[in-house]
């Protein structure tokens, strides 16, 4: 399924005419084994809402590496990166949301989650138990093979990592609604977005109906 989704958001972007599906595939699983094991790491290292540092600074490292140049520090622990910056054009987001959950890992799995944080107050364990794990690692390899045909993309793509999608905690803001008071959606102005569910739906809307990323949550 991560192949689907990749093969079918990469191709959103070029025609048949500019860069084949062959190309597309092929780039995917180049990097299939690595998409894997940023999935493993995020897993392992989940965080709680408007608490996603280490989750933060490797989403940052990895777009780093890729070309990019990410800005941090959006809505507390956001991370935004602009591919094509300054081309004329469409403006497209993808999202993806960042945080875990304090839910207790059961899985026996070598990259299980052992992380703790502080919800109301108590120390919790945290794991991704709603695959933002998976959104996070899908989107940077996204934003890698989007790299890798940027000359065929005629405008920019705009790649938000949003933390706090679960709610942030009692009494402090986040999520997607601070990400919008903090302008995530223009300079440059998005026409569109298009984010995925845990079960692999993709979602669009236009960015100038819309305040926030997932039918109202925060």
């Amino acid at each position: 399924m991560r192949i689907v989704f990749l093969l079918l958001i990469s191709s959103l972007f070029v025609t048949h005419a500019q860069t084949s599906d062959v190309l597309i595939k092929d780039l995917i699983a180049k990097n299939l084994s690595e998409t894997i094991e940023l999935r493993h790491w995020f897993h392992q290292n989940a965080e709680l809402s408007n608490r996603e540092f280490k989750t933060s600074e490797r989403i940052a490292k990895e777009l780093k590496k890729i070309g990019l140049n990410p800005i941090t520090g959006i809505a507390k622990t956001g991370v935004v990166a602009i591919l094509n910056e300054g081309k004329p054009g469409p403006v497209v987001a993808l999202r993806a949301d960042i945080d875990g959950l304090p839910v207790k890992e059961r899985a026996d799995l070598p990259w299980a989650s052992k992380m703790t944080g502080v919800y109301n107050g108590e120390k919790v364990p945290v794991m991704h138990a709603c695959g933002h794990d998976t959104h996070t690692a899908i989107l940077l390899a996204t934003a890698k093979v989007l790299y890798n045909i940027k000359d065929q993309i005629p405008g920019q793509v705009k790649f938000i990592f949003q933390p706090a999608e679960e709610g942030p905690p009692p009494g402090e803001e986040g999520g997607a609604e601070l990400m919008v008071k903090e302008g995530v959606l223009t300079n440059p102005d998005v026409d569109a977005i298009f984010w995925i569910t845990y079960q692999f739906k993709i979602n669009r809307w236009s960015s100038f109906a819309k305040t926030r990323f997932n039918h109202g949550s925060s």
